[in-house]
């Protein structure tokens, strides 16, 4: 069954992602971030409404995994595109490496190395897993907020402790992709 509320919800998702694109140059406003985060809050209610509705699809999740990558991609050029070009290449190589395994693209790591292991288990619902996704979906926005000096309650314990977290997210995620492709390329 294709997914009504998860197609609707990656429409806006989408419609999220292009507003906030064209107020990301915007220094004075918090507004591309707020919308941003919607974006974010609306890609874990898609996948929950989706499951709980039995609206699940191999093009739903496909799409889900495309809207993210599309929102990152914006993020990244904006904030810092010369770093981001190398996260950005990895993050569709691994999309399209991860993809070839089909509908059950999370759970086919049972020969990865135990690392890769932990950081999928439970749908990413893991410490691992948990660390990975904040690098991999909050770094973009936290260097937007650094580069714009954007300023949260307990800025400097928050850029003293999460900062730091979310990079080393953001490195276990790129080890994870990279080494899902070496796997996924040698199989090929």
């Amino acid at each position: 069954m294709e997914s009504n509320s998860q197609h609707n919800s990656g429409k806006a998702r989408l419609a999220f992602d292009g507003g906030s694109w064209t107020r990301l140059s915007d220094a004075a406003s918090s507004e591309p971030e707020t919308v941003k985060h919607i974006s974010i809050i609306l890609d874990g209610f898609d996948g929950y409404f989706a499951r709980k509705l039995n609206q699940i699809s191999a093009f739903g999740a496909w799409l889900d995994v495309v809207i993210d990558n599309l929102g990152r991609t914006m993020l990244w050029c904006f904030v810092n595109p010369k770093v981001g070009f190398v996260f950005i290449c990895l993050e569709w190589l691994a999309f399209v490496c991860l993809h070839t395994s089909g509908p059950h693209w999370k759970t086919s790591f049972s020969n990865a190395p135990f690392w890769v292991s932990a950081v999928m288990a439970k749908g990413f619902k893991t410490l691992p897993g948990i660390l990975t996704i904040s690098g991999l979906n909050v770094l973009p926005l936290w260097l937007y907020k650094l580069q714009y000096n954007v300023q949260l309650p307990y800025n400097d314990i928050l850029d003293a402790t999460v900062y730091p977290c979310l990079i080393g997210g953001r490195i276990l995620c790129m080890a994870v992709e990279v080494t899902d492709a070496t796997r996924t390329l040698a199989f090929k």
